[in-house]
């Protein structure tokens, strides 16, 4: 029986995924969260075979979920569960310790075989994923700067309070943003932060 723990902070998505499970007689859900801390205590409690975990999460994120696991029961397999298919995401959970990409929009099928295969050994990766490379678009072509810039907009925070933060003018935190905005190829304020929550650096 392969085992299973779910994370993901929408609980339909569980609900969905564990209603499709229960036809398969040869994997079982044993845990589930909502965020990445109670995941983790799950995982130490349960010892799954196959840790299923959505990337942004509450309290601590997959990524930094999945480093804890990895190091602590290098055994459990991971599977990202995820609606970005950036290379950096996929990059950084490969990293991490994972073995498995799935996308969310992908039937749940792929997931099933992904279970099955990952549980194995061998990895699986969603084949709608673009090719990826260790080397992310971001460190080739921002700069130390703009990297540092992109992270604090991804914690959320204003143009001032970088500012403030970083010990620089607002006005030099505009023009940052203006060049990430360039260089990323992005358009507009709410996709900026989009992009830099996705692919902050510190997790």
């Amino acid at each position: 029986m392969i085992t299973i723990a779910l994370a993901e902070d929408h609980q339909a998505l569980i609900d969905g995924i564990k209603l499709s499970l229960e036809y398969e007689d040869d994997i079982s859900v044993v845990a589930e969260a909502n965020d990445g801390e109670l995941l983790i205590d799950l995982v130490r409690k349960k010892q799954p075979a196959v840790v299923i975990t959505d990337i942004r999460m509450p309290k601590c994120d997959g990524i930094l979920a999945t480093k804890i696991i990895k190091k602590e029961f290098p055994h459990i397999k991971v599977i990202a569960f995820s609606m970005f298919d950036q290379s950096e995401a996929v990059n950084q959970m490969k990293l991490a310790g994972a073995t498995g990409y799935i996308m969310k929009n992908s039937p749940l099928k792929k997931l099933i075989e992904a279970i099955r295969i990952v549980s194995k050994g061998a990895t699986f990766y969603d084949d709608t994923i673009t090719a990826f490379d260790t080397t992310s678009k971001e460190e080739i072509l921002l700069s130390s700067r703009e990297k540092e810039i992109l992270r604090l907009i991804g914690e959320g925070k204003t143009s001032q309070e970088i500012a403030d933060q970083l010990f620089i003018g607002k006005s030099t935190v505009d023009t940052h943003r203006k060049n990430i905005l360039k260089k990323m190829n992005i358009h507009g304020k709410t996709d900026l932060i989009r992009f830099a929550v996705e692919r902050k650096y510190d997790f």
